[in-house]
């Protein structure tokens, strides 16, 4: 199979954006832990510290196509859009850096936190009880679909 080609590559990645935009929705319950954020976060960073080295070869390829003279456009002068496009890339990897810069501060943010599970100390009906079938901490007595009788696979409840 040949290499993907830089559009199918970055078709991909939004593709992956998407489906981690729907996989981090709370009623989806695939974040439970503090830990899960900060995981989520840390490769978001990575992500977002990559962007610029795509976004500056874009324009570099893009300044090797304006000295070729080959490009046209539909309207206006090939140059001014060249230029615009590389201006817009460039400030695309300085926005990139800003976004890695917030990441960084999430990251060591959560970085300390952890998860404390209710002990027999603390019963269901005190405190907070997870329901697992839909991943959402809440407080004991909420109308949680699940209780001590749901049969279902995934629902766990406190005692």
């Amino acid at each position: 199979m040949p290499n993907p080609s830089p559009r199918d590559l970055a078709d991909t990645a939004a593709e992956t954006i998407r489906s981690l935009n729907h996989a981090t929705r709370s009623t989806k319950g695939e974040l439970s832990y503090p830990g899960d954020a900060y995981e989520v976060v840390a490769s978001l960073k990575v992500l977002t510290q990559r962007l610029p080295q795509s976004f500056d070869q874009l324009s570099n390829f893009l300044a090797v196509l304006a000295k070729t003279g080959a490009v046209t456009a539909d309207y206006g002068a090939p140059d001014e859009h060249l230029a615009e496009a590389r201006s817009a890339l460039a400030s695309a990897a300085l926005i990139a850096q800003t976004l890695t810069d917030h990441l960084d501060r999430a990251h060591s943010a959560l970085a300390p936190l952890g998860y404390e599970v209710a002990t027999d100390e603390e019963p269901c009906g005190e405190g907070m009880c997870i329901c697992y079938c839909i991943g959402v901490p809440h407080p004991c007595g909420c109308d949680c679909p699940h209780d001590e009788d749901c049969d279902c696979p995934d629902c766990m409840t406190e005692a």
